[in-house]
């Protein structure tokens, strides 16, 4: 691996643990708004599939170690463990999903989203998956606590990293 390539996924692993911790709690919800995908978004755009995923990598195993890097400046196997650790490990495909969209159909915005989109979705259904199971809820009620109030906002990132990533990813590689 170059220097560059270990220099940016330790950036943008950096940037993970930086935004993470950042969220907004809802009140009817254990899951909060998170940056954390949009992030992801951004980085699977500068690095590709498998080096974004490196980076979350790392990303998700600082956090594991108990380093404060998680929503609301939390960390531990306990949170991974616990009810919103689906979708942490959800994010590791939302990662691979929409970074092997990104390189298999450059210069193709809508094939962007569309891999977005996909890897978001895995990332509900797993995420959801555990929620459900955590708080002994149905299905539909893990969906309606952890899903479908953070549609709209999950769409907005989707269109910044739209916006945003094409832009990075042309800047970084003239570096």
């Amino acid at each position: 691996m170059k220097t560059k390539d270990i220099t940016l996924i330790g950036l943008m692993t950096a940037i993970l643990c930086i935004l993470g911790p950042l969220t907004i709690p809802l009140p009817f919800s254990v899951v909060p708004i998170s940056f954390t995908n949009l992030v992801l978004y951004i980085t699977v755009f500068l690095l590709g599939w498998k080096k974004g995923t490196i980076s979350y990598l790392i990303y998700l195993l600082i956090g594991f170690v108990g380093v404060p890097v998680f929503s609301g400046f939390s960390g531990g196997p306990g949170k991974v463990l616990g009810p919103t650790g689906g979708y942490l490990l959800g994010f590791l495909f939302l990662a691979i999903i929409s970074g092997i969209f990104n390189e298999q159909f450059r210069g193709k915005i809508y094939m962007y989203a569309l891999g977005m989109t996909v890897g978001l979705f895995v990332t509900y259904t797993l995420g959801t998956a555990w929620l459900a199971y955590q708080l002994d809820l149905s299905f539909m009620a893990g969906l309606f606590s952890g899903v479908i109030p953070y549609i709209p906002g999950d769409l907005m990132k989707i269109a910044a990293a739209l916006l945003l990533g094409p832009l990075l990813h042309k800047r970084i590689a003239r570096l």
